[in-house]
């Protein structure tokens, strides 16, 4: 018999190298009706100027794993532009340390159990060389 009741999921970014909300961070919500099952992409949606995603898709009944892929390495490469522009400006900016690649993780990808009736708030805690994530309310 079927209920119809599903967990719901809901996310924000904080970029913590700036204390600011990541804005215009595309995330994808797939999900996986059991641990061996094919994942489901159900589409996605993109941060508000508060760090928010507040229209991501519905999970389909007999959902017990999704996954959130947050794709940041625009988010960086547009920052690290603004960033440079600003440096430009200043004399007596200091030069950029780090030679190596824009973006260190280009992507962020978050799988989590859910149970039904439940919902799951993941946040992002996002830095150009780190981050971290965790069950919110």
């Amino acid at each position: 018999m079927s209920t119809g009741i599903t967990a719901s999921v809901s996310t924000h970014i904080l970029d913590t190298s700036i204390g600011r909300p990541a804005e215009g961070v595309a995330v994808h919500l797939a999900a996986r009706a059991g641990r061996e099952a094919d994942w489901q992409a159900l589409g996605g949606s993109a941060t508000d100027g508060d760090g928010r995603c507040k229209d991501l898709p519905a999970l389909p009944e007999g959902t017990t794993h999704v996954r959130l892929d947050f794709a940041v390495e625009a988010y960086f490469e547009e920052n690290a532009k603004v960033a440079n522009q600003q440096a430009d400006a200043q004399q007596d900016a200091p030069a950029n340390r780090d030679s190596g690649p824009g973006v260190f993780f280009p992507e962020v990808a978050i799988t989590f159990a859910v149970v039904p009736g439940e919902h799951y708030h993941v946040p992002l805690l996002l830095n150009p060389f780190g981050y971290s994530v965790y069950r919110g309310s």
